[in-house]
């Protein structure tokens, strides 16, 4: 899915509400020093243990050699329609509600088909569909994903699998990554539209940007949604990234891009979009501790680095710092938190 990785709860009731799960200080610790895997956080905040050796290719796209473990656990977003003892981490952040999205989406249609782009292991598309089938129990859904790893798509498989309700799906794999599947498709005399296409962090790695919502949104049915999830603009990724591009944007990422410039290419497109802002932080106090290994990793994960000090000058490193204590952060009780806000961005049909 992302560089950032979405965290999904389990729906298990439909109202009008939406809750974030929060990343707290122990579990960022804990995912600076590797130990767990953040993309596999879902129901009741359950984490699986990360070990070293998995490390994974993330198969965002063409140009993306990050590892799971170095990008795919930013994302700390949960989309649930109701929080039921799951945690102290629930807030109710914000007004949108997929449930009432996916009601829209659905109304008076006889079937529902849905697209993941840059699905990843498929934590969340899993969700998701377990969500649109309990909101549309009648309805038959098809899912077609798109993922660049081999890998990930057989933990995708191997998912669905063990999840039972989603056996009534049928799911079509396209190992490739979104441009291969876009030119595919274009080559069809009689292309399949969606209702509902995620793009899940996955907007980095794509090489025109423009084109890319330009064709996917070309593929949605009549009142379909394009939901695509990024970093929020001046937020502290945002902040961080642009400010030091000429430095950290060198490997996976050649080009940093955050909900200013996709909301840039829809206004220039002239299409109806919905931002939703998904407000968290995590605590990266240790960073400014030059001993503190934890603090140490933290920075690794930050600049997508195998080792911090030494990726950098001196110069370099003291600025990062200065900017992640000052500019992408707020500091609170003595310790620092990182601003990691993040936009949904709705695009309608």
């Amino acid at each position: 899915m992302s560089r950032m990785y979405v965290q999904f709860i389990k729906c298990t009731k439909i109202t009008i509400s939406d809750f974030i799960l929060q990343f707290d200080s122990e579990r960022a610790a804990e995912a600076a020093a590797g130990k767990v895997h953040l993309s596999t956080v879902m129901q009741q905040q359950t984490l699986s243990v990360w070990e070293e050796e998995s490390v994974q290719k993330c198969g965002r796209g063409q140009h993306c050699n990050c590892t799971v473990k170095e990008w795919e656990s930013c994302c700390f977003l949960a989309l649930t329609t109701h929080c039921q003892g799951i945690g102290h981490g629930c807030r109710s952040k914000a007004e949108f509600i997929l449930p009432g999205e996916f009601e829209r989406i659905g109304a008076d249609k006889k079937a529902l088909d849905v697209l993941g782009v840059g699905s990843g292991g498929g934590e969340v598309d899993v969700q998701m569909l377990s969500l649109l089938q309990s909101v549309f129990p009648a309805v038959p859904i098809t899912a077609d994903i798109v993922e660049g790893s081999s890998q990930l798509t057989n933990n995708f498989k191997a998912l669905v699998a063990k999840t039972a309700n989603l056996q009534k799906i049928p799911f079509t794999w396209h190992v490739m990554h979104s441009g291969d599947y876009e030119k595919q498709v274009k080559a069809k005399a009689d292309m399949k539209r969606f209702d509902f296409i995620h793009m899940i962090q996955m907007i980095y790695y794509v090489d025109n940007l423009a084109e890319t919502i330009k064709f996917y949104h070309s593929v949605l049915k009549t009142n379909g949604r394009l939901m695509i999830i990024i970093e929020t603009a001046n937020g502290g990724w945002d902040t961080l990234w642009k400010t030091f591009q000429k430095e950290l944007c060198v490997d996976a990422i050649t080009q940093y891009r955050s909900s200013a410039e996709v909301i840039a290419c829809l206004k220039s497109q002239g299409l109806k979009y919905e931002e939703h802002i998904i407000h968290n932080t995590f605590d990266i106090t240790e960073c400014f501790d030059p001993s503190s290994t934890t603090g140490g990793r933290l920075l690794n994960f930050l600049t997508a680095k195998d080792d911090f000090h030494q990726s950098f000058t001196q110069e370099i490193r003291a600025g990062i710092l200065d900017l992640l204590r000052n500019k992408c952060s707020t500091e609170k009780d003595g310790r620092v938190f990182f601003n990691s806000d993040l936009s949904c961005i709705l695009v309608h049909a």
